[in-house]
């Protein structure tokens, strides 16, 4: 090894030095496959990108461990999440690389397949939440925080201005309570009972909890009324009533029909 001194000084390995190999024990070699298969199921596949990459780190284990390692990929059966949405390596690398930075970037968005536009926006993190990830800013166009999601970005373009992050800036705590909020439709749900009980059911998705004259208001926004009628305020087993969102009150009303008939014929 051979060192300089001086204002940028450092050091640098000699002509002719290796490093030793990166090793992993037989538990580590184990939790890497279980949590690559968890998190991508199609890595069993040797055509698959993440596959192709498990693959590789499996075949410069050691033998014994590399074994038992490329075992588990071949018999573990891993069961594909269908509402599962894979991020584009490339756009959450340019994210987060912009984060780093404090650099404005402009995003193109699709919301939904009919509809995509441009942001520009102060990206804060990406955050991971539950397999999906997520881009956490400050976007310009509505002077709002709002969370986007990484796999619905179609391109990253980098800006020439900066931004001051926030010092007390908590990513994963400000993303659940901005999740449900910044979509065209209201929600304004009161249940007939507190806070605490709500909170089992309701996720921070679905919008803002707090008190109210008859228990609590759960109140946010969504892109998609009777999916949250239908999937969402259908699956709690508590009592409420619909106070606010034209359109929520429709899908509950066109939901409950639907069960009518259902029932009754």
């Amino acid at each position: 090894m051979e060192a300089t001194r001086g204002r940028y000084g450092g050091y640098r390995l000699g002509r002719g030095t290796r490093l030793p190999p990166v090793t992993f024990t037989e538990l580590e070699a184990l939790a890497l496959v279980m949590a690559v298969l968890d998190s991508h199921p199609t890595a069993t596949d040797d055509d698959d990108a993440v596959g192709q990459a498990l693959g590789k780190v499996i075949r410069a284990l050691p033998p014994a461990i590399g074994r038992q390692a490329g075992e588990m990929r071949a018999h573990a059966a891993a069961a594909p999440d269908p509402y599962q949405a894979q991020a584009d390596p490339a756009i959450a690398s340019a994210l987060i690389a912009a984060a780093a930075a404090h650099q404005r970037t402009r995003i193109t968005y699709r919301s939904n397949p009919d509809r995509e536009w441009d942001a520009d926006v102060d990206p804060w993190s990406v955050v991971v939440r539950f397999g999906r990830w997520y881009l956490l800013c400050f976007a310009h166009h509505v002077r709002a925080v709002r969370t986007y999601r990484v796999d619905r970005i179609l391109k990253v373009q980098p800006g020439t201005f900066t931004f001051e992050p926030r010092q007390d800036l908590d990513p994963v705590a400000e993303l659940e309570e901005n999740l449900g909020l910044g979509w065209p439709f209201e929600t304004r749900v009161v249940f007939h009972h507190t806070q605490d009980e709500v909170k089992q059911w309701a996720h921070p998705a679905m919008g803002r909890l707090d008190d109210h004259a008859e228990g609590c208001l759960l109140s946010g926004t969504t892109s998609d009324p009777y999916m949250y009628a239908a999937e969402w305020l259908a699956r709690i087993p508590l009592s409420y009533r619909v106070e606010g969102g034209a359109e929520l009150r429709e899908a509950v009303v066109a939901l409950r029909d639907r069960l009518g008939v259902a029932v009754f014929g």
